[in-house]
């Protein structure tokens, strides 16, 4: 007998009701009364067996582990780390102190290349006008332009933008701080909604960072700007969009960049200081891509809590990749071929 369901025998074929104590029902009234069994014997055997509903709980397990491990990582870490971390297929969220400000170092230099690019759209041939490389523009610290001769070579803004996010230049950063305007580089950051992402001082200027004049954004912040980038919810042409993700491509090694094959594209920014560990990333999983942000201060070498995030997120995206509802894996493109009309 199912559960909350009552049964009744009938009478044999031909008897009469006993004692006049059941009522005879109207033919309309059976009918209505089979179809009614029917369809709540059919909800009770769907709730049981539904493929949907048991996949639900087998993958609900699984984000609790990488949502454990991720806890785990950032206790374990001896400074103070933030994770944001967005499914693009799903929506599904993992979150660790991702409201927490943090310094950026390098990274925040994804808005001023979104600020480059956004500009552009309203200036035509912005991307072609070229800066004299020479010894007034020339800053220290990483990259190569500070190498090339005063007055020897003249670039584009968009190849500076190159040199600043493959090379993590500080000169061509500074040549483009200078051209777009942090004003106007926060103001593009708040309005894709990260108002904790600032734009402060250009790059290396000790001083500034020991007066507390800081670039600084969040986890969250930094993973919604990665999550327009993916889904080109950006005030820029589709074109604009994609050749930001391209230039963001470009391969380039990094604590997140190790645990993941060479031939699974990231899209990312790194960013390191004294005390502080920060990567801005979009890694493209077949059939399962993913946004990650991870955050570190006060600590020692923070590229290590990036790297063990990286590598959480990783191997669980990878373990969805080609899933299908039951937990088996086959190639995504084979999910894509039978998904299409006809497939």
């Amino acid at each position: 007998m199912l559960p909350g369901f009552a049964y009744s025998a009938s009478a044999p074929h031909g008897s009469k009701p006993s004692g006049g104590t059941m009522t005879q029902l109207l033919p309309h009234r059976i009918l209505a009364c089979r179809m009614a069994l029917g369809l709540a014997v059919s909800a009770l055997l769907l709730s049981v067996t539904s493929p949907v509903s048991a996949q639900e709980e087998h993958l609900a397990l699984l984000r609790g582990k990488l949502q454990g491990e991720l806890e785990g990582i950032v206790d374990g870490y001896e400074g103070v780390a933030g994770v944001h971390i967005i499914d693009l297929t799903s929506g599904d969220r993992f979150r660790v102190n991702d409201e927490l400000v943090f310094p950026q170092a390098s990274s925040i230099k994804i808005p001023i290349l979104l600020e480059l690019f956004r500009r552009a759209e309203e200036e035509p041939g912005l991307l072609r006008r070229r800066i004299d490389m020479t010894d007034e523009v020339r800053t220290g610290g990483s990259g190569v332009l500070l190498h090339l001769t005063d007055g020897g070579a003249s670039l584009s803004l968009e190849d500076y933008a190159i040199y600043m996010i493959v090379y993590s230049d500080n000169t061509g950063t500074n040549v483009l701080i200078d051209e777009m305007g942090m004003d106007e580089v926060n103001a593009l950051s708040a309005s894709l909604g990260a108002e904790h992402t600032l734009l402060q001082r250009k790059m290396i200027q000790p001083e500034e960072s020991a007066r507390g004049n800081e670039n600084l954004s969040t986890p969250r912040d930094a993973a919604l700007i990665m999550e327009r980038i993916a889904n080109c919810d950006l005030p820029m042409s589709e074109a604009s969009c994609a050749r930001v993700r391209e230039i963001l491509e470009i391969f380039k090694g990094g604590p997140i960049r190790n645990p993941v094959p060479r031939n699974v594209p990231i899209a990312f920014k790194p960013g390191g200081i004294t005390g502080v560990s920060t990567v801005w990333g979009l890694v493209d999983v077949p059939d399962r891509p993913y946004v990650i942000s991870v955050m570190s201060n006060y600590g020692g070498d923070g590229g290590t809590v990036v790297e063990a995030v990286s590598a959480a997120a990783y191997d669980y995206f990878s373990r969805l990749s080609g899933i299908t509802m039951y937990g088996t894996r086959v190639d995504p493109e084979i999910k894509r071929r039978v998904r299409r009309p006809g497939g």
